[in-house]
């Protein structure tokens, strides 16, 4: 099996959740189609999943069921419909979702802006959490929001993932697949690799 991966069967074992379950919970939108993925094993095809984003996943659907919650009002949380959602540049900073830094790299590129629709609001999300860990400069900020902007729609309806590698103190940005497994040319490094369906839960959640 390869690293990262865990198999439909140690996932149930693992779980204590049913075949049905797994697939009802598919059927709702719980669990993103790109995280059914098929490979050919020495048996025939079988299913595996992103191991550590299908465990968390599936233990905070079992936390909210234990709450009394229906599959659909657990479907919005994990899967909000957040395509209407905007803000103004002054709710943005007061409602604590990017930081004046990050604000002001959004301001560099866009300086006419004074609203900004869902999908900037998500690339605004993920690029204050890269300046909070000073994972990149601010200097650096203002490619990986472009490549955020410019990417991320691609990817609307899959999941993706940001990754920023660095070589010889360049920074390079690319969206790809979450189940990608990419190597690189020596003396490359990976600062950071964020995944977009996370970043969307967590910035609804601050937007609810």
């Amino acid at each position: 099996m390869e690293p990262g991966l865990i198999s439909k069967k140690d996932l149930l074992q693992q779980t204590g959740i049913s075949y049905g379950q797994l697939y009802r919970w598919k059927r709702k939108n719980l669990i993103p189609e790109d995280w059914f993925i098929r490979k050919s094993t020495f048996t025939g095809q079988e299913t595996f999943f992103p191991r550590d984003k299908m465990l968390a996943r599936v233990e905070r659907i079992l936390s909210m069921k234990e709450g009394d919650l229906s599959l659909d009002d657990i479907a919005d949380a994990v899967s909000p419909d957040l395509g209407g959602v905007s803000l103004s540049v002054s709710r943005v900073a007061e409602t604590g979702i990017a930081s004046e830094v990050a604000l002001g790299v959004f301001a560099e590129l866009h300086p006419e802006a004074t609203t900004l629709v869902f999908g900037e609001l998500l690339s605004l999300y993920v690029l204050d959490q890269l300046l909070g860990t000073g994972d990149i400069s601010r200097e650096e900020g203002r490619g990986v929001l472009s490549t955020l902007e410019e990417q991320t729609p691609a990817f609307e309806g899959s999941d993706g993932d940001l990754l920023c590698v660095r070589k010889m103190g360049v920074l390079l940005c690319a969206v790809v697949s979450s189940s990608a497994e990419l190597r690189f040319e020596s003396g490359a490094r990976t600062v950071a690799r964020v995944n977009m369906q996370e970043s969307v839960e967590a910035l609804g959640a601050r937007l609810q």
